[in-house]
């Protein structure tokens, strides 16, 4: 008896920290996901950076300078265009995580529900015996 107590209570926590573990793993996931998103987003602003101060250290005459401030209007362009891409990237991956966690909640809480109604019925049947 003293068996099936332990083995109903072991398998009682592996229930209850399955989610938590599944959340940590999600979590962990889509730290990785943003870290590597925030990265390569600095990069390529970097590199955007570095460039526009390469071709301004080239202006050298009135032609160059021209020709430099003309594809300003260019450049500021795709950076906006980059900015918005950046904003709907970042917008996808927290309503992705948003579902995963809401998922992964709907599962918990079947599986606290399941777990509850199973304890419930042995305790029953201690009480009719």
């Amino acid at each position: 008896m003293q068996e099936n107590i332990l083995n109903a209570f072991a398998e009682q926590a592996k229930t209850m920290y399955a989610p938590m573990s599944k959340f940590n793993t999600l979590v962990v996931d889509n730290m990785e996901k943003m870290t590597e998103f925030q990265l390569n987003a600095i990069k390529s602003y970097a590199d955007l950076g570095l460039d526009q101060m390469k071709k301004a250290s080239d202006v050298k005459d009135a032609e160059s300078m021209r020709a430099f401030t003309a594809s300003q209007a260019e450049v500021a362009s795709s950076l906006n265009k980059k900015i918005m891409d950046d904003a709907k990237a970042l917008s996808d991956m927290a309503m992705d995580f948003k579902t995963q966690v809401e998922t992964l909640m709907e599962e918990a809480r079947s599986s606290a529900a399941a777990t509850t109604t199973t304890a419930a019925k042995p305790a029953a049947k201690t009480k009719a015996s």
